[in-house]
């Protein structure tokens, strides 16, 4: 057998199942196929993508299937990666196939289509039919065209009216099975306005369409390469007959890169002291070669992008590669535009609102290298850099880099590990950072950089409490905008300054109830309240995505009064409109920002002027630059306090201090008006008083009297099942595991969760902390082995390692 040839290999799928299994690799794929490869296999009656994790000679004790095929040429993962997507399956308790599945975006690679065919009893049930049946039957008509070859429900579709009833009712007699088969992506499917075509430089042909020859025609006399979607308009049905004529070899077809609006180039500011310090230290630990974590504590508007700019450019300079995190969509093309001024042509991209193929086309740009400055968001921090010198995590604390599915990392914590796998320097960045960070920095396991002013001197935004009991016991109304906030949005209209309007809270009412009975209307399948969205004149669940009209009666009492509280961004923009008719209004929050690219228009929108108010929640709060804007305005500070969470008031007080620093970074000061019913709590005080050392410090006493992290390891294990009694059952043998309580280990529950049923899952919860890493990592994997030597289901166990949340 040659050298690097193997007859099996071990592949992780991406199923809810931790454990690989082993393929037969045919004779053609045995000197191919390497550790980080991808192959297609068949998994039951599927056909699944996975990745070699080992090849090997060791004949498995059970027979075996054999692999389909290699999907990619070279291995896309590589023994660094792998290791990393190993880590995080040990460090998350998470099957490794569903790991490295995310760490991959190429799912624009492959093309999946459900192909229908016959089984035998199908086709003795064909030839019975074409015998007895009518002409025109939809079922006879079916099996006639499955006889021949199997076909894709796409096709079915087309061709009958009722092709998916007629398939459903073979499939449930046993005369059809469906088969998922795989095919590489057309590459000349990309839209046209992302294809350049010209001629390629093959002999004419003689036998066109019509179409083709007038598009040849058009090329020979304008040589060059040329936009598709530009042509459309010149040459009649330009984009099919490109398409055909490039695969008959007459054009070629290429992708062009994708756009991104730039930041004009701009020469490098030249760093303040406290700037220039900072990055004195970061380049020491660039040259010293070796892995080295840094907290960039810096306050809002301090100018920590310049310090990672500068600290990017050592790196290049070194023919090393740096990776950005930023924790949202919307901060990535602006953060980008500034990354591609300074660093033109070497900088790639990789966020959720990119289609597939563009996700692949950036991954395989900085698979090559021709990339070497990476910005994404929180999956980006797998992106397949070459020789790793930096990685900078903005806004650390954010709670958008923990992801809320299974693997459920946490991307500030893999950098940091990434990091130090690789022998580079991590920078943390934040005008907030997460406790956990602040207290690895004073523990020395972080070097502690800070910013405490302003750039140029400008000063911090003026920060006022509005205690709305007073207001309203003032002016005897129960109104969304106090009179202070009121006169302060009509003098920015008037002076044509810009103001953001921040309500962590989407919709425009909270709930619908009914003023007779009380009942609340609740979602079908979780134990939350609906949401009412005026717009789309619909309830809808915020959690599973349920949707219903809002009812004319109460569905308890049949009673006509029902009534809509509480308040949202949507409601918030209406009242802004109701009070300042000519005043340009929009709104960012996940119901206008729904297409790919619309983070962006509106944000672009508001940066050049064509709004004076943005009204959004959380997402308008951190990152954004915008001098114009002089004023903040928060509704409902207070909301997040009542979560029962031990991180509410650290989120609130981040939020606050986040939302503050957008006023005032132009050359006129910032005015930010905070209106609340709690102006005592110290998380509010402390925000508006901008004073993260105070919070730091008593939040800090809060965590260690209670053994909660940085003081504590903890895990949430939350045990589910569709029937109440069975999730109760499985909960209750759990606490027998744990019974006598474990040494070194403290555990809370089994208790209902706080939302105790959600998408039909019925969820109780046991909060576990332990006083090692070690001691939890252990006990969390015979929580594991006891889910399944009692054989639950795969998604009966739910483990979220470093939680962010407890909901």
């Amino acid at each position: 057998m040659p050298e690097g040839s193997y007859l099996y290999c071990d592949v992780s799928l991406p199923v809810p199942m931790d454990q690989p299994f082993t393929y037969a690799l045919p004779e053609t794929l045995r000197h191919r196929v390497r550790p980080g490869s991808r192959v297609l296999v068949p998994f039951g009656p599927r056909r699944l993508t996975g990745v070699v994790v080992n090849c090997h000679d060791q004949p498995p004790a059970m027979a075996t299937r054999e692999a389909s095929r290699l999907v990619d040429a070279e291995p896309v993962l590589d023994a660094e990666l792998l290791a990393l997507g190993r880590w995080i399956a040990g460090y998350y308790c998470a099957p490794l196939g569903e790991v490295l599945r995310g760490m991959l975006p190429l799912a624009g690679d492959v093309r999946w289509a459900k192909v229908w065919s016959l089984t035998d009893s199908g086709r003795d049930a064909a030839r019975q039919l074409v015998l007895d049946s009518e002409p025109g039957d939809p079922v006879t008509e079916v099996l006639r065209l499955l006889e021949r070859r199997p076909l894709t429900a796409a096709y079915l579709a087309r061709a009958f009216p009722l092709a998916d009833k007629t398939i459903r009712s073979l499939e449930r007699r046993g005369f059809v099975v469906a088969e998922q088969v795989a095919a590489a992506r057309d590459p000349l499917r990309a839209p046209a306005e992302r294809l350049r075509v010209e001629l390629a430089g093959a002999p004419r042909r003689a036998k066109l369409k019509k179409a083709e020859r007038e598009l040849q025609a058009f090329l020979e006399l304008h040589p060059g390469s040329h936009n598709l979607k530009d042509l459309e308009n010149l040459v009649r049905n330009a984009s099919p007959a490109a398409r055909a004529l490039a695969r008959k070899g007459v054009v070629s077809l290429e992708a062009e890169p994708i756009a991104l609006r730039v930041s004009p180039a701009s020469t490098p500011r030249r760093l303040n002291t406290a700037q220039q310090g900072a990055f004195d230290q970061i380049r020491r630990g660039l040259d010293g070669g070796r892995f080295h974590a840094f907290l960039l504590h810096g306050v809002t508007g301090s100018g920590k992008t310049e310090v990672y700019l500068n600290a990017i450019e050592a790196v290049l300079r070194q023919g090393r590669s740096a990776l950005l995190l930023v924790p949202e969509i919307a901060l990535t093309p602006a953060m980008a535009g500034q990354f591609l001024a300074r660093f033109p042509d070497r900088v790639a991209i990789l966020h959720s609102a990119f289609t597939d193929v563009e996700r692949s086309e950036e991954w395989r740009r900085i698979r090559s290298g021709a990339a070497s400055v990476v910005v994404g968001t929180r999956s980006g921090v797998f992106a397949p850099v070459r020789n790793l010198g930096l990685i900078v995590v903005d806004e650390e604390h954010d709670g958008s880099y923990k992801q809320e599915e299974t693997p459920r990392y946490h991307g500030r914590d893999v950098a940091v590990v990434r990091a130090h796998d690789a022998g580079a320097c991590v920078l943390l960045g934040s005008a907030t950072p997460s406790l956990e960070s602040r207290y690895n920095a004073e523990s020395g396991k972080y070097t502690l950089l800070e910013l405490p002013a302003r750039i140029e001197k400008r000063p911090m935004p003026t920060v006022e409490l509005i205690d709305m009991r007073q207001e309203f016991l003032e002016t005897r109304r129960q109104a969304t905008f106090s009179r202070k906030l009121t006169a302060a949005l009509a003098e920015r209209l008037a002076n044509h300054e810009q103001t953001i309007i921040l309500l962590n809270r989407r919709g425009f009412s909270s709930f619908v109830a009914c003023r007779a009975c009380g009942e609340r209307v609740e979602c079908v399948n979780c134990s939350v309240t609906l949401t009412f969205h005026k717009r789309d004149r619909r309830l809808l669940c915020h959690y599973c995505g349920y949707a219903q009209k809002p009812p004319s009666a109460c569905p308890k009492c049949s009673s006509d009064h029902i009534y809509f509280l509480g308040l949202g961004s949507e409601r918030v923009e209406e009242e802004l409109h109701r009070d300042f008719p000519a005043a340009r209004v929009a709104r960012l929050d996940r119901d206008t920002a729904t297409g790919g690219r619309r983070f962006e228009t509106i944000l672009n929108g508001f940066r050049k002027g064509d709004y004076d108010i943005l009204v959004g929640t959380q997402m308008i709060a951190k990152g954004h630059d915008i001098p114009n804007v002089t004023l903040v305005g928060v509704i409902s500070a207070d909301m997040g306090l009542g979560v029962p969470d031990f991180r509410a008031a650290e989120r609130t007080f981040q939020l606050l201090t986040q939302v503050a620093g957008r006023a005032g970074r132009g050359s006129v000061p910032g005015i930010v008006l905070i209106q609340t019913i709690q102006p005592d709590h110290y998380a509010i005080r402390l925000a508006a008083a901008q004073d993260y050392a105070a919070f730091y410090e008593k939040e800090l006493a809060f965590r260690r009297a209670l053994h909660y992290p940085p003081f504590s390891a903890m895990a949430n294990v939350l045990v589910r099942g569709e029937k109440k009694e069975v999730a109760l059952g499985m909960s209750t043998s759990l606490a027998r595991l744990f019974t006598p309580p474990p040494d070194k280990l403290r555990v809370l529950g089994p208790a209902e969760a706080p939302v105790a049923r959600l998408r039909n899952e019925y969820r109780y919860q046991f909060l576990i902390k332990a006083a090692s890493r070690r001691a939890l990592s252990e006990w969390l994997q015979r929580v594991r082995r006891f889910a399944q030597e009692h054989k639950w289901g795969a998604t009966a166990l739910m483990i979220d390692v470093d939680p962010l949340t407890l909901m």
